[in-house]
């Protein structure tokens, strides 16, 4: 299920979305965390993934979640020491939108990141290189948001079309949150015709 290993060279198909989301694929500088960032279809090795983000899919529409500052953004985050993809995405989905995996993610592509901090986010965590893993999967809403005091604290989940998907995310944003939803959607319409 979480094998990022296993993937065919696909680079005719990597320039091809490349060229058509170009926001995405573009050299980013995240200042928050003041990393420099570049996205990818490649993926990386599982020992450089520290953060996982799912768009979710509930029935055709993007599962959203909306924070205390009116922050919309797609359920995901931070992996524990020694958890695993599958575990990490399982509890994200389960403490910010209180949804489930209604079968196995396929993996967008990672924006790989170099920091320029001294020490990393968390101890346990490569650095200064690290990834994001970006995926797609059908999820069924069942619940509130766990909200743990130590995460984010929602305050909404939505199941909105991809373009109020877009546009939400992108309000006060970079372009790419909504070239990533994008991809998402084209990738899952692949995927249904086979």
């Amino acid at each position: 299920m979480t094998d990022t290993t296993d993937r065919p060279d696909t680079t005719a198909r990597a320039a091809e979305l490349a060229a058509r989301f170009p926001a995405l694929h573009a050299p980013q500088y995240w200042s928050w965390g003041r990393y420099d960032a570049r996205f990818s279809l490649a993926l990386p090795p599982d020992e450089l993934i520290t953060n996982i983000h799912l768009v979710g899919f509930s029935e055709g529409r993007v599962v959203l979640c909306r924070d205390e500052r009116d922050h919309w953004f797609l359920p995901g985050g931070t992996r524990e020491h020694g958890e695993s993809i599958e575990s990490c995405l399982v509890r994200e989905l389960r403490e910010e939108a209180g949804a489930r995996l209604l079968g196995e993610p396929a993996w967008l592509g990672a924006h790989r990141c170099v920091t320029d901090l001294p020490e990393p986010y968390r101890p346990w965590q490569p650095h200064p290189e690290k990834a994001w893993l970006w995926g797609w999967a059908e999820v069924a809403v069942e619940s509130a948001p766990t909200n743990p005091d130590d995460g984010e604290q929602v305050v909404e989940v939505r199941a909105v079309e991809p373009a109020e998907a877009q546009r939400l995310l992108v309000g006060g944003r970079d372009a790419w949150w909504g070239e990533l939803i994008g991809l998402a959607v084209e990738l899952r319409e692949r995927a249904a015709e086979g």
